[in-house]
């Protein structure tokens, strides 16, 4: 779900086939690149893409096979909004299922086929309620209605008659679980979580009905568990019990529900996949590694299961054997792969398995791998021709020392056809988060810049996940610290290519790589010749009073007691550091986003003002935190790309 933000990352594996992942694989093997040795290659057909092409471009994402196998639902934004359409599993042209001005997710078909249920919000506000629409097509039904509650991700009983959903009233601290009687609409909370900093998340129906298995998570998703509800009476049963701070979460439930399929931090710090038997609270391990392992689905017969790895920003996807423990990679290609669908990505027959696959210069698309044949077959295209035909250089990953020696690993993108002679323009890229990580995802952000000329880099700084727990936590107490040193040695990297004007490098980011867009221009302002900053944090006690309370609880865990700690707010706050850019900036922010607030933008640009500084902002009335609507989209990249064409290449 994009909101949740999951989201989650994956690839560089050492796996032997039908074996388990070497232990010694993983970051600490990473080998340091020497910048002269990047080059930017000749291609006498590269062309700036034009903008159109690429947002006409399509993304798809939240699929849900159909019962019978037959068809698949899914989100794209084909019409330039991000609806529900369903396609043949086979192939074929999609139809659209639902029409509306607001965005569609998480899908999910009833048992009896009959039905597919999702969530829907307005404006971006995250807000959602659950809507169900009959699946051969109809009237759209409201079924919650509730404007101050977030109702997401729902999840059938086996039977069909119980509906269960993540809840969160608008001004609560947590989600907790509730269930849908699917015949009466009524609903009834089954959870109770009374500790602000937790939340609760539905995994699985037992196969009778009975229980519902859940992950209980803090809310800075450094500590985790396991737990088993029973319905009748709303107890629950802690599968993962564990001293101090331990990651735990399961992902799917095997067909005779003995077994959970789980990823777990438990050893040191790393995320791993492992088997959990149910009675006995006893794990089977399938992975050992360093790099980040995440757990998939069982197969409808709970003979074989999924899981994916991510290594350095790309991801490979497995498919073990439940009675060996062995494993075999997937074949699909190189770069950010994923298991597609919801509740589970095997068919129901077991005979194929629904994935996703995108690259830095490959669009989004769904492919259906087939068990028998050992071939993944391509079901959707979302480029269009004229974007098919423009070259575009893929990223390349680097890793470069820091702040302290620590190792940076970044993304990084060389136009086609520089000359090494110090001239050319370049862009800083840090990602949202902070607990995040950047990938090798498609971003046509990045290739509007990329085939313009912009050597980009997008680093993955202290305090991003992907790189275990120890390396997620260096930046507490610290944000716009060591994470924004990170920023400045990739600004130097970049420079020791030979290629990159230092006086001509700017920095962008949304969320929080707009809060490290400002602290950046307001730390190091000697570095910085033009930033742009999308929904970023200005002031973190500002924040308090206005933000999300579950994203305020999450902020304390970053940063600690907002009156004991109020020191550590301060200095990792850009308002601090405001007076001291220099570089020209753009603001752009939604007026409905409820993680960063329109405050924060506004005091941005009213301070900036005041002193007599370059800025510029531009507010989307219909929008939330990101922005979904083709038109926005389009307009704040066009914004983009003339402010830094201006100021770093002087184009006027």
């Amino acid at each position: 779900m994009k909101s949740l933000a999951t989201t989650y990352l994956f690839l560089l594996l050492v796996l032997a086939s039908g074996s388990a992942v070497a232990q010694s694989s993983g970051p600490d093997a990473r080998q340091i690149t020497d910048p002269k040795t990047l080059v930017s290659a000749p291609n006498p057909l590269a062309r700036p893409i034009p903008i159109d092409d690429l947002y006409f471009t399509r993304s798809v994402s939240n699929a849900s096979w159909s019962p019978d196998g037959k068809e698949i639902v899914f989100t794209t934004d084909i019409s330039g909004r991000s609806n529900l359409w369903k396609v043949n599993a086979e192939g074929g042209w999609p139809i659209q299922l639902a029409q509306s001005d607001e965005r569609q997710y998480g899908e999910a078909w009833s048992p009896d086929g009959k039905w597919i249920v999702f969530q829907q919000d307005t404006a971006g506000n995250e807000l959602w309620d659950i809507f169900a629409i009959p699946s051969d097509g109809g009237e759209v039904i409201n079924l919650t209605n509730t404007s101050q509650i977030r109702e997401e991700s729902p999840r059938w009983s086996p039977d069909g008659k119980t509906i269960a959903l993540n809840y969160k009233p608008q001004k609560a601290t947590a989600y907790n679980i509730e269930l849908m009687d699917w015949g009466t609409r009524k609903v009834t909370p089954l959870t109770h979580e009374s500790t602000a900093n937790h939340l609760w998340q539905s995994v699985a129906w037992s196969p009778d009905g009975k229980t519902l298995y859940a992950n209980r998570l803090e809310v800075s998703f450094t500590d985790a568990d396991v737990y088993a509800i029973d319905i009748a009476s709303g107890n629950a049963t802690n599968l993962t019990p564990h001293q101090g701070q331990v990651l735990n979460t399961a992902s799917s439930l095997s067909k005779d529900g003995k077994t959970l399929l789980i990823t777990s931090n438990e050893k040191g710090g790393y995320q791993n996949v492992a088997l959990l038997d149910i009675a006995g609270k006893n794990r089977t391990w399938v992975t050992q590694t360093k790099w980040e392992a995440s757990s998939g689905d069982f197969s409808p017969d709970g003979k074989r299961f999924t899981y994916a790895i991510n290594a350095d920003g790309r991801s490979d996807l497995y498919l073990g054997d439940a009675a060996t423990m062995k494993s075999e990679k997937i074949p699909v290609p190189g770069g950010m792969n994923g298991f597609a669908a919801y509740p589970n990505s095997f068919s129901i027959s077991g005979d194929r398995i629904l994935l996703s696959h995108e690259s830095s210069v490959e669009p989004g698309d769904f492919w259906v791998y087939n068990l028998a044949s050992g071939k993944s077959k391509q079901l959707t295209y979302s480029a269009i021709a004229s974007l098919n035909s423009a070259p575009r250089p893929p990223s390349q990953i680097v890793s470069y020392k820091s702040l302290g020696g620590k190792t940076i690993s970044a993304l990084m993108w060389i136009p086609f056809n520089l000359k090494r002679d110090a001239s050319n323009p370049a862009l800083v890229l840090p990602h949202g988060g902070p607990t995040g990580q950047s990938g090798d995802y498609w971003s046509p952000r990045i290739a509007a810049f990329v085939s313009r000329g912009y050597i980009c880099i997008a680093p993955n700084v202290r305090g991003s996940t992907g790189y275990g727990i120890e390396f997620q936590k260096a930046n507490y107490k610290d944000l716009g610290g060591g994470d924004l040193q990170d920023e400045v040695f990739a600004a130097k990297f970049l420079e020791a290519t030979g290629y990159v004007n230092p006086k001509k490098i700017g920095i962008t980011g949304g969320s929080y790589g707009g809060f490290m867009t400002l602290m950046a221009l307001g730390r190091s302002p000697e570095i910085w010749a033009a930033g742009v900053e999308l929904f970023g944090i200005i002031n973190w006690m500002t924040m308090l009073e206005h933000s999300d309370p579950m994203l305020q609880e999450y902020e304390k865990s970053l940063l600690g007691d907002p009156v004991k700690d109020r020191a550590a707010y301060d200095a990792a706050s850009p308002i601090t550091y405001i007076h001291n850019v220099k570089a020209p900036l753009l603001v752009l922010q939604g007026n409905n986003d409820p993680r960063v607030p329109r405050e924060e933008a506004e005091q941005v640009v009213e301070l900036l003002k005041k002193d007599g500084k370059t800025v510029d902002a531009h507010y989307y009335a219909n929008e939330g935190h990101g922005f979904e609507k083709r038109e926005n989209q389009i307009d704040s990249i066009k914004r983009t790309v003339e402010w830094f064409d201006k100021y770093l290449k002087g184009n006027n």
